[in-house]
């Protein structure tokens, strides 16, 4: 390789420590070094999914569920471990992503996704949850990987929620569309609903058929580092719901945008 000419060498320092930040790149699109999910989708994500200490029956039971929705999860009880331990073990396993889940009062009330080896972590609260065995007649779940439906999440910090939640569904190989449908929606620009459907053609018609489980999220945190290291952590995102204005805030989008993507 030719060194630089010593005339443009000066130069060339410059622009090399500006060209990340002002250019954009072929087709508007910006540099990803630093972007944590710029190989997603080049191996299948391997999730380990836990819950807080002590759990209830009921958040076991979601636990399990939610083990069966992702595809490639494995769930490990929380025993005695270190959050750290927890996510050192996780990353010696090759994990790409941590999920812990918590409640109060025997319901679930939060799920903190952690990606791995660096980053980022989101906390959501949960609400409403509906288990799969509170369903009548839900029958069995498919194990194809789903379809990953997102609407109403058009805003950056949106856009960021689906990147990170998309991010735990492999990608779709190639052939006929799965009839297994997982779905993010946001019609109020604040929360979250998280539907999981199975799709079927009935007569010339698309028939849907819920197979659970069901919650509505509100994402409230994100950091720049894995849940081991939060108290260190950059904050990305934190929600401030005692600003006066905080209940006309809509960071996710705003309705109208779900009507335009409908």
């Amino acid at each position: 390789m030719k060194p630089i000419p010593k005339y443009l060498r000066a130069e060339a320092i410059d622009i090399h420590g500006t060209l990340d930040w002002e250019d954009k790149g072929g087709e508007g699109i910006s540099p990803d070094l630093d972007n944590e999910y710029r190989w997603a989708g080049v191996e299948d994500p391997k999730i380990i999914i836990t819950t807080s200490r002590d759990e209830s029956s009921r958040l076991k039971q979601f636990a399990k569920e939610m083990k069966l929705m992702f595809p490639n999860s494995i769930r490990i009880n929380r025993g005695n471990f270190e959050i750290k331990q927890l996510v050192n073990s996780a990353i010696s396993n090759k994990a790409s992503d941590l999920i812990i889940l918590t409640e109060c009062r025997g319901k679930p009330d939060g799920m903190i996704i952690s990606h791995l080896p660096h980053g980022p972590t989101a906390y959501f609260t949960l609400a409403d949850a509906v288990l799969r065995h509170d369903i009548p007649n839900v029958g069995t779940m498919s194990e194809e990987y789903p379809l990953v439906m997102a609407y109403g999440l058009t805003s950056e910090l949106g856009k960021r929620a689906v990147q990170i939640l998309s991010a735990l569904f492999p990608p779709l190989k190639e052939g006929p569309r799965p009839k297994r449908v997982i779905g993010f929606v946001s019609r109020n620009g604040r929360t979250i609903s998280f539907r999981h459907l199975n799709m079927k053609k009935v007569d010339g018609k698309i028939r849907e058929k819920e197979v659970g489980p069901r919650f509505e999220m509100k994402l409230y945190k994100i950091i720049r580092d894995t849940i081991g290291n939060a108290a260190t952590a950059d904050v990305e995102y934190h929600q401030r719901s005692f600003v006066r204005s905080a209940k006309f805030h809509r960071p996710l989008g705003k309705p109208e945008d779900l009507e335009n993507n409908a």
